[in-house]
């Protein structure tokens, strides 16, 4: 099932999503913004956990991970100094465009990497998909470069670990892209190591056609 007003930005750590997201707030006032994990109390707890301030079983972080997942798409609609919280289903219903900073494909793809990838398959597969999917891609020694100045490191911040998410990554979205699995979600892949305003056009024009040229009141061409 399809979420017709859900987009979602995903990539590793370092990718630009974050960037990106903040960007397209600056264009789309009316869309409401959101990040997983959320700035619930499970997300929150989450945080402590990617910041290795507590120390879990791989396989019981993706059952929080997943958790926190349904309370944001499946909870009341809460919104937090022009954060939506939790309530992604309601907001789409209300015809909202909610734009997503990660999402289940994050979980997918580094939550297989810990523990066995039936798991986070599982807690997953009943959560809808967005109508837009945009994956960052970008060489793990570029990303950490670029996030090497944070004075807040998180665990998977490691060059062999983002290695093999990026691979990760790749295969999960080989498994939606073009397939039954992913029918009614458009996959874009983003060069991440482009120029910000480059990319940020690019998002810019996909949404326009998805949405009948909702940011600038025509549907532009690349």
């Amino acid at each position: 099932m399809v979420l017709e007003n859900f987009i979602v930005l995903e990539g590793i750590d370092g990718a630009g999503t974050t960037t990106q997201l903040n960007i397209l707030k600056s264009k789309a006032a009316e869309f409401l913004f959101t990040a997983e994990p959320t700035s619930s109390p499970t997300g929150k707890f989450l945080r402590q956990i990617l910041k290795g301030e507590i120390q879990l079983s791989n396989e019981t972080a993706a059952y929080i991970f997943a958790a926190d997942r349904n309370e944001h798409i499946n909870g009341a609609l809460k919104i937090e100094e022009n954060t939506l919280v939790t309530g992604i289903r309601e907001a789409c219903a209300n015809g909202k465009i909610v734009v997503s900073d990660r999402y289940l494909f994050s979980s997918l793809a580094y939550q297989s990497i810990g523990c066995a990838p039936e798991i986070p398959r599982a807690l997953n597969q009943f959560f809808p998909l967005p109508k837009l999917l945009f994956f960052f891609d970008i060489n793990p020694e570029d990303a950490l470069k670029r996030i090497s100045g944070r004075e807040q490191k998180e665990i998977f911040e490691k060059i062999d670990f983002l290695e093999k998410t990026r691979e990760e990554y790749k295969k999960v979205l080989s498994e939606y892209d073009g397939t039954e699995a992913g029918k009614g979600m458009k996959i874009i892949h983003i060069d991440a190591m482009l120029d910000r305003e480059k990319i940020s056009l690019q998002i810019e024009d996909e949404i326009n056609r998805a949405y009948g040229g909702i940011l600038n009141g025509k549907a532009k061409n690349i």
